[in-house]
Formats: structure tokens, sequence, C-alpha cells
């Protein structure tokens, strides 16, 4: 219906019950490209979590040793590992939570490491993205 096919004394509630052809359409375009920009966004921060890195210690701790715990030791503690050379990805940490081994690692060293990394707390390095991996999605 056009506003001029409605008498004048309903034509203010009419507009306002029945939205126009124009609006409807104007609504839906709205909805479409947020629908297109927020789809790109998780796959975006899918890809970020897999690739953000987890260094083992962190630089605050380097030249300390991993004992069996998880836990922070002096250099030549019996039974500890050096630290890593390389921060690990998300992925490969992921990875390593489900059974594998974390990339240039003996299976104990990587247990170590595990235990180091689960252990971190907000404000250490690694942290941010070692709780992304945890978070459903």
């Amino acid at each position: 219906m056009e506003s001029n096919d409605i008498p004048a004394e309903n034509q203010g509630q009419s507009e306002e019950a029945v939205p126009s052809r124009r609006k409807m359409l104007a609504l839906g375009a709205v909805g479409v490209s947020a629908a297109l920009t927020i789809r790109p966004a998780f796959a975006q921060t899918a890809v970020s979590v897999m690739n953000c890195q987890i260094p083992v210690p962190g630089p605050s701790s380097a030249g300390k040793y991993i004992d069996a715990n998880g836990k922070l030791v002096p250099p030549g503690t019996k039974g500890a590992f050096p630290g890593s050379a390389r921060a690990f990805t998300g992925e490969e940490v992921k990875r390593a939570v489900r059974g594998q081994t974390l990339p240039g690692t003996t299976y104990n060293q990587s247990q170590a490491y595990l235990q180091y990394i689960r252990r971190l707390q907000a404000g250490q390095s690694g942290f941010t993205c070692f709780a992304s991996i945890q978070m459903p999605r």
C-alpha cells in the first residue's frame, strides 16, 4: 500500500505498524553485511590463535631449567630440562595436549614443558595464547 491509498486519519498508524518494502529491504541488507563481516572475523581469530606463540620459559626466566612438574629451577638441576630454543605455536601446543610431543623434544621433555605451560598465569608470556587454545569455539 502506498501512503496515498490510506485514509488521512489512519496514515500515521499504518506506517508504524507495517514497515514499507524499502525499509524491509534495507534491514535485510544490513543483516547480510553484518553476517559477512562477522564470519571472517571468527576465521581470522581461529587462525591467530593457532599461530600465537608460547615461549618456554618466558623471556623473564631465560636461562632457567624446567623440572618434571613444570616449575622453574636453577640450570643444571638433576632431572630438569633446559628451556626451549624457540617458542611453540598454539597449534603445536594443542596437538601436544592431545598426546603428541612438542616439536624437537623428547617425551619427558615435552611433558615437563606442557606442565610449565599449564601453570602459566595472567601476565606471563604465553598465558593469553594458552588460554585461547582452551576456549571452546
